[in-house]
């Protein structure tokens, strides 16, 4: 499958495509968010999770790594690891219970826990445009495609 790349004008619309993309993943999934600081890889994720009934604030969790979320429909673990010394820090943080059971795990800089996490559902790459972002949504797996199909993304380019 292969996904135009979205025109994201505004953090209100990246917030939207979170929100789409929380209605429409399936579970258990990874999510990789690839990009640049100041990207929008949490915007998105707050939209993901306000879509999925979070009340509360949404930050990142960049000096804690990882933040779980408790929500109705089920776990899901916002983790950034972009202060992430070692791949191998990510046992510390119990890296192998978030994965069972039909949690969704959106992983921030995923790059830095290379060989330490699971390969991606789903990989969402933000490039800062002038005005904007323009965001790729990369299935790997049969997850991600459902994921990708029922948001609608690929029609809607």
């Amino acid at each position: 499958m292969t996904v135009p790349a979205l025109e994201i004008r505004s953090p209100e619309a990246q917030e939207g495509l979170g929100a789409a993309l929380a209605a429409a993943c399936p579970r258990p999934l990874v999510v990789f968010l690839e990009g640049e600081l100041g990207a929008g890889k949490t915007t998105l994720v707050r939209g993901f999770l306000r879509a999925l009934g979070h009340k509360g604030a949404v930050r990142s969790p960049t000096f804690t790594l990882l933040e779980p979320y408790e929500l109705a429909t089920g776990p899901v673990f916002h983790l950034d690891l972009y202060r992430l010394a070692h791949p191998d820090e990510l046992a510390y943080l119990g890296l192998r219970d978030l994965l069972g059971g039909q949690s969704i795990l959106l992983v921030e800089w995923p790059e830095r826990g290379q060989g330490e996490l699971p390969a991606p559902d789903l990989r969402i790459v933000i490039e800062h445009l002038a005005e904007g972002r323009r965001v790729q949504l990369l299935p790997a797996t049969a997850a991600g495609r459902v994921a990708i199909a029922r948001t609608g993304a690929a029609e809607s380019c």
